[in-house]
């Protein structure tokens, strides 16, 4: 059964946070500012005792990324590592997924989520328009329903690509499921463990 989202209550046992690939390779002067969105939704989601995982992504050589498009980006230990700012989140979470492709919705974060039984996935994170959009959008296909925190994503590309990601999310999603960081917030405060 799909949990449903009342205007002012979150299900916090079926829906998980996922924060996509904020690693410092990804951080430049577009995507910088949307950091302490994506903290404070950490904090206030850890305080809630729901569950979060995070993901770093990998360029490997010879992969698509290189040989299709020549880029050569997030290989060195120093581009895939989590920001600074996540670091107290490490311990928390339920777990740290490596992924070599966009999608977080890897063999292992799909055996996670079935397991846990989230129906529901909250996304922040960078790139909009690559890694958050391709993770909604796998899982839409794989009968999740994700939620894109609008204001706690970023591209390296610039406001442009963010907001053209949002722009097809909300034409292949639905608009609803695009929500801003108060909506989330307000959506679990106060609300632990009450039932609609």
């Amino acid at each position: 059964m799909t949990a449903m989202w009342k205007a002012d209550w979150v299900d916090l046992e079926s829906t998980a946070l996922l924060v996509i690939d904020v690693q410092q390779g990804f951080i430049n002067r577009h995507s910088r500012g949307v950091l302490p969105a994506i903290v404070q939704l950490m904090e206030r989601w850890r305080a809630a005792g729901a569950p979060m995982v995070l993901t770093r992504f990998h360029n490997e050589l010879g992969s698509p990324y290189e040989m299709i498009t020549g880029w050569t980006r997030l290989r060195t230990t120093e581009e895939q590592a989590l920001v600074d700012e996540l670091a107290p989140f490490v311990p928390a979470a339920a777990a740290v997924i490596d992924k070599t492709r966009s999608s977080a919705l890897t063999p292992e974060a799909a055996r996670l989520i079935r397991d846990a039984g989230w129906t529901d996935l909250v996304l922040c994170g960078i790139d909009t328009d690559a890694c958050v959009y391709d993770t909604a959008v796998a899982a839409y296909q794989s009968g999740y329903r994700p939620w894109i925190v609008t204001d706690a994503c970023a591209s390296t590309g610039g406001i442009k690509y963010h907001e053209a990601a949002l722009l097809l999310a909300s034409r292949n999603l639905g608009v609803n499921q695009l929500v801003t960081s108060d909506t989330i917030l307000t959506r679990i405060s106060g609300h632990q463990g009450e039932q609609p």
